[in-house]
């Protein structure tokens, strides 16, 4: 078997599945700068829609999908991997996956790691659809029939009141833990402070104390700011305390993992085993949270997670798409891969073109049983469908 092209498409339409009110969006570093912190809509409503995908297409008629993927992975596909692909054998995923983290001496990070991600993912759909299997089965799954899922609450409204609400909620629904989003950072001074821990503690009041609660600042704190929130945030018992300062600056992290009890979690825009490693190796990390469209793939996915075990370091990925972290998680040991994080509102979005939509019952997610990652597009919600040159 040979890639005989890869070909990049957008599909569109119009969103008619669950509606959400507006909320409130996350803290970020640029908002140390006024004119950056504003608010923006949050609300996701009926409204037209597009979706970017990679296919990956062999001689034998047998082809690997993944999306939706970013506007910049069309760029690095396009003009970086799409000709080194074509001709090569598309089950040989470990060979490919190593020469593509090789090839560029600029790309061992960001956009083209992410690029080479989507390439790795859409061969492992491949590989399943080849021999007649879901991907978790190639991978040594299924360690469970079902994994947990944690509710992820990003753009819902963090005021005290509507958060401890929408806590109760989700609890009563099934999910084992919730993670909830801060604000404010540094550029809101003291008084942001207080409405980040006032929300915090409407959602432990509402879910009581043996619940476990996340907390996330999406790597928009200094680290004099985020020391000071880990302390304050203590007595309420955090699972962990998310990307609290960027994810590079590794002596920060072992700073604030000496600065409270609240477990330290950072992983998403940290980019293959190498970057782990050093986290890992410097104690600065209780948590991992690799994304796998992200970190290199299922492939480096896999080794990321191996890391984790043995340093006795759960890997919860990030859920930017959810089925390849899924697969990896039907493959590991749940003392490895406790959860996957389920985003209540963005999930809906990025799911919608496909006909099945996997959501978590009572608390957690079935395994897929179709081959490959289980992604298949439905033609009745796309209205469009354009290939790019």
């Amino acid at each position: 078997m040979k890639i005989t092209d890869v070909v990049l498409f957008r599909v569109s339409g119009r969103y008619t599945g669950p509606q959400f009110a507006t909320g409130s969006r996350q803290a970020k570093a640029l908002d140390i700068y006024p004119e950056f912190n504003i608010d923006g809509d949050t609300g996701i409503s009926e409204r037209p829609i597009s979706a970017l995908y990679v296919e990956i297409q062999t001689d034998e008629g047998v082809s690997g999908i993944f999306g939706p993927i970013e506007e910049p992975n069309v760029f690095t596909i396009r003009h970086s991997l799409r000709a080194f692909l074509i001709g090569r054998d598309p089950l040989a995923t470990e060979l490919l996956s190593d020469q593509m983290l090789r090839m560029d001496r600029h790309g061992k990070s960001g956009y083209f790691v992410t690029g080479a991600s989507a390439i790795d993912i859409a061969l492992w759909d491949l590989k399943g659809k080849a021999w007649g299997q879901p991907v978790y089965r190639l991978l040594g799954g299924p360690t469970r029939p079902a994994v947990p899922a944690y509710a992820s609450m990003l753009g819902f409204s963090t005021a005290p009141e509507d958060a401890g609400k929408l806590a109760a909620e989700y609890k009563a629904k099934g999910y084992a833990a919730q993670k909830w989003f801060f604000r404010y950072g540094p550029g809101d001074g003291a008084a942001g402070m207080a409405k980040n821990l006032a929300m915090a503690e409407a959602v432990r009041a509402a879910v009581g104390s043996l619940y476990d609660v996340m907390f996330d600042a999406f790597w928009g704190w200094d680290l004099a700011y985020a020391t000071k929130m880990v302390q304050e945030l203590a007595h309420l018992t955090p699972r962990w305390m998310e990307e609290p300062i960027p994810p590079e600056r590794v002596g920060g992290f072992v700073q604030l993992r000496a600065a409270s009890t609240v477990p330290i979690a950072t992983g998403e825009h940290v980019y293959t085993r190498w970057q782990v490693k050093e986290l890992l190796a410097n104690g600065a990390v209780d948590v991992l949270q690799n994304d796998p469209d992200w970190t290199g793939g299922i492939s480096e996915q896999m080794k990321v997670c191996t890391l984790g075990s043995a340093y006795e370091v759960p890997v919860i990925a990030h859920g930017h798409s959810l089925l390849p972290a899924l697969h990896v998680a039907g493959a590991q040991s749940p003392a490895t891969v406790p959860y996957v994080e389920f985003l209540l509102r963005y999930q809906e979005v990025k799911q919608f073109f496909q006909t099945v939509v996997y959501r978590p019952e009572n608390g957690a997610i079935t395994l897929p049983d179709l081959p490959g990652l289980g992604m298949v597009l439905d033609e009745s919600k796309i209205e469009k469908r354009e290939v790019l040159a």
